[in-house]
């Protein structure tokens, strides 16, 4: 029998003991390493610098780890579509597919989650991948966003390190697309730049209600370039017309055993019912000069520019209109690569962002199966292309003749290069300066005050929802000192956060006070987004016997504004009303459950077939508890219980036309979160 005393701290210690312990970082080569959270730069702010070989080495093993699946954004989904711009952009850069408003481009688009493998839940608390090919007529442009603007590190060297610690802990391989362990915490708690994305994690933001919902970034900032070769900075935006809306994490979870392909069949049904997802593409612009202008280093992928400060301009529209024939050869062969981009679009020297220059081509070296990945359907351009690379794996090209290098005569130099002026790619000419170093810029160790940014601008139900998080996510962590290092941590965030999580872990509450940070921006709470009921799915409870005239014209307004009511009882069939309408069942209690709908419809519920009553209550009481919106008949108030019926997002009875109206304003309201849940 192991004792509780001095040997409980050395039996953990030995949980966590690796062949490692004691030893000296080392390169594969055997060299001892005397730096590993930088990359080599030009200067504290400079490009990172080829010349890296502890940095390729690195990343180019990590990037081999896992075959055949993606290592990170394993589980995704896609669809085609194709995109407009508003108005030309030619003030601003010279990229072709930017000019012309009665242009469309094709596009496809690849939504997924990070942590987890092929087959894990779509529901996991995570951030989403939101990566757009466009298919120009200067080649393709891939935009590789995520559904959240900053990111957990700030040098590219890091992302292994980040990965290993929040992938299933390599003893046994659990849990499976979760960050709720040990090795992700203790990496968050030693890694403190990653604390302004832990805010986003834990936040809604990371349970999205469906791709349809969920906004895009570009992460990183980038530059437009003018035909002038003028330069601006510049962040990218996918904003979803139907709004951002999240679910709650206790339906989140039985969503993932419900339903673990959620997400990816809520695109496919709504594209395949003509209901097409729309984003609006936004950008936000600064000049060179603008560059130091602003309390935080514009470079920094930790930070975002507040849109109250730099606002987003709508530039263009994104409508995703064909679903993929082959989930294999569309979804899974693509390849995306924050370096694929054309003239008038360049790159600014964000660390993380060059390292993922290099790491995206290498990775889809194993992943792929060689250098002609680009040959593959999904990944061709729509432009010819003509270069002297020749054989290799997966070759489909047939080349002709003997000529494979540049110069040659024999050919009269071709394929030839395109001057500038005729539309060549040339990079910014930036002027860069310093010293070879493994650093990071001071402008980038501010940790924690855009964290403290994104807490202020949370409402009441959010917050809520961030200390929950918290709360669960450390509660399953075993180690007491990480759980104690993350609450001292997130005292320089939010003393009330951390104080109400550490009260919930038993853990000691942080010691000191506020940082003093009281701005707060209100685009980014989903409080504020927009707010329709357009293709919001319903559930309507009925069972025999009920008022047909009653019932109908009310299922007639739903579908009028693009909501989706789903019929659901006891068994399938039809149900008839008493007088003469017959109504298709589409779903029974044991085929459906309130987690998949955003609203439920009660029409009728017998007191009498107390089986149906029991499993209606139930369904009801679930649905109110995730502060879903809920309508019902005077017959169907029977099954609202506990003063239900007096609750905020709740609409009963009355005349039909005022019935209608105020349930489909409380469905477009999505929830109900001042409503007291029983």
């Amino acid at each position: 029998m192991k004792s509780n005393g001095s040997n409980s701290k050395k039996d953990q210690l030995e949980k966590f003991t690796t062949d490692d312990r004691g030893k000296k970082l080392t390169t594969n080569q055997g060299v001892k390493v005397s730096e590993d959270e930088f990359s080599l730069k030009a200067g504290e702010r400079g490009p990172t610098l080829m010349e890296d070989f502890h940095f390729r080495e690195k990343m180019t093993h990590f990037d081999h780890e896992r075959i055949p699946e993606r290592i990170v954004h394993a589980r995704g989904f896609a669809a085609h579509g194709e995109f407009e711009v508003y108005e030309s952009m030619k003030k601003y850069t010279k990229a072709g597919f930017l000019q012309d408003p009665s242009k469309k481009t094709p596009v496809f688009v690849r939504f997924s989650t990070v942590a987890g493998s092929r087959g894990s839940g779509e529901l996991a608390r995570d951030a989403r991948g939101f990566s757009t090919k466009f298919y120009t007529e200067e080649g393709n442009y891939d935009l590789v966003g995520n559904n959240i603007p900053v990111f957990f590190i700030q040098d590219a060297i890091k992302f292994p390190d980040l990965v290993h610690a929040v992938k299933p802990e390599p003893h046994n391989e659990m849990p499976q697309a979760a960050s709720a362990h040990d090795t992700f915490w203790d990496f968050i708690a030693n890694n403190q730049e990653s604390a302004h994305m832990v805010m986003w994690k834990m936040s809604d933001r990371a349970i999205p209600r469906s791709f349809r919902m969920m906004e895009g970034f570009g992460v990183h900032t980038f530059r437009f370039i003018n035909e002038e070769g003028k330069a601006h900075f510049v962040k990218f935006h996918w904003k979803p017309v139907l709004g951002t809306h999240s679910v709650v994490w206790d339906e989140a979870q039985k969503i993932n055993g419900k339903d673990p392909d959620f997400h990816r069949r809520d695109l496919w049904e709504a594209i395949e019912n003509g209901d097409y997802p729309e984003y609006e593409l936004g950008v936000q612009i600064l000049s060179e000069e603008e560059e130091f202008h602003f309390d935080f280093d514009i470079l920094d992928p930790t930070k975002l520019w507040p849109e109250e400060d730099i606002p987003v301009q709508m530039i263009g529209k994104m409508t995703l209109n064909r679903n993929v024939d082959n989930v294999f050869a569309e979804t899974e062969q693509v390849a995306f690569h924050p370096g694929h981009v054309v003239p008038g679009i360049d790159f600014s020297n964000d660390p993380l962002l060059q390292g993922r220059l290099f790491s995206y081509t290498d990775t889809q070296l194993i992943r792929l199966g060689g250098p002609n990945f680009h040959e593959l359907p999904i990944n061709r351009p729509v432009c010819p292309f003509h270069n002297n690379q020749r054989d290799g794996y997966g070759r489909q090209t047939i080349n002709k003749g003997p000529i494979s290098y540049h110069k040659n005569s024999l050919g009269n130099n071709t394929p030839e290069t395109t001057s500038e002026a005729e539309g060549g790619f040339k990079h910014y000419q930036e002027k860069v300066e310093g010293h070879k170093v493994r650093a990071r810029s001071e402008s980038f160790k501010d940790h924690f005050s855009q964290a403290t940014l994104f807490w202020n601008s949370m409402s009441k139900a959010e917050k809520a929802h961030i200390i929950n998080a918290f709360s669960f996510e450390l509660g399953k962590v075993k180690s007491a000192s990480v759980q104690q290092q993350v609450v001292d941590m997130f005292g320089n965030v939010s003393m009330e956060l951390a104080t109400s999580f550490a009260d919930a872990i038993g853990a000691n509450p942080p010691q000191g006070e506020d940082s003093g940070v009281t701005k707060s921006s209100p685009a980014l709470s989903q409080e504020n987004t927009v707010k329709k009921p357009t293709t919001r799915k319903v559930a309507v409870i009925i069972g025999s016997d009920f008022n047909g005239t009653e019932v109908k014209p009310v299922l007639d307004e739903l579908k009028a504004v693009g909501i989706q009511p789903k019929i659901l009882s006891e068994k399938l069939g039809v149900v008839k009303s008493t007088d003469g309408i017959e109504l298709e069942v589409d779903h029974t209690f044991l085929t459906a459950d309130s987690v998949l709908f955003d609203a439920v419809y009660i029409v009728s519920g017998s007191k009498e077939n107390k089986t149906f009553h029991k499993q209606a209550t139930y369904f009801t009481r679930e649905a109110f508890s995730h502060y879903k919106p809920i309508g019902a008949t005077e017959e169907g108030k029977s099954l609202l219980v506990d003063k239900m019926d007096s609750s905020p997002g709740v609409v009963c009875g009355g005349e039909k036309k005022e019935f209608t109206k105020k349930l489909i304003q409380a469905i477009a309201a999505h929830r109900h979160w001042d409503r007291e849940v029983v």
